[in-house]
């Protein structure tokens, strides 16, 4: 299921955002005039043998080391693009949502999203994104607010 699909089910409301194609979150602040703060991108991890989408600001990076402490994993790595791509055949390679629940996968959101108003990401495609209320984002996906970022 897309993910407008999914929010028009939730009644949940969205904007949606086509622009020329760009292949990174900051990319993405940059083309729609928006603090890369209010940018969310999904990055996948393997935790020993599940995955889980960790979304957080365009400008950071994921701590591995500090997530797996806050997985109480033996071991988190970044997921390839191969796997990736298996995870999301509805999507383009890079422009994943960051709705884990719609592939069946927990997700994890960096603490410091947690007080933003609102969020901007690519919804599937590498030219169309939606920017919707935070506080709707996190009753329709239901992440578990986590520090894990540098």
């Amino acid at each position: 299921m897309q993910v407008m699909e999914f929010l028009d089910q939730a009644d949940v409301k969205y904007e949606i955002c086509e622009h020329v194609p760009v292949f990174s979150a900051q990319g993405l602040a940059a083309i729609e005039h928006e603090h890369g703060k209010y940018v969310a991108k999904p990055v996948i991890v393997k935790a020993d043998d599940r995955y889980i989408m960790c979304v957080l600001p365009a400008p950071h990076k994921v701590d591995l080391g500090k997530l797996k402490g806050q997985l109480d994993a033996e071991s988190v790595e970044l997921a390839d693009e191969e796997e990736i791509g298996a995870l999301f055949p509805d999507c383009e390679l890079g422009a994943e949502p960051p709705f884990g629940n719609l592939y069946e996968l927990s997700t994890v959101i960096e603490k410091s999203l947690e007080a933003d108003d609102h969020i901007l990401f690519q919804a599937g495609t590498h030219g169309k994104a939606l920017r919707m209320n935070m506080a709707d984002y996190r009753a329709v996906v239901h992440p578990k607010v986590l520090e894990f970022t540098f």
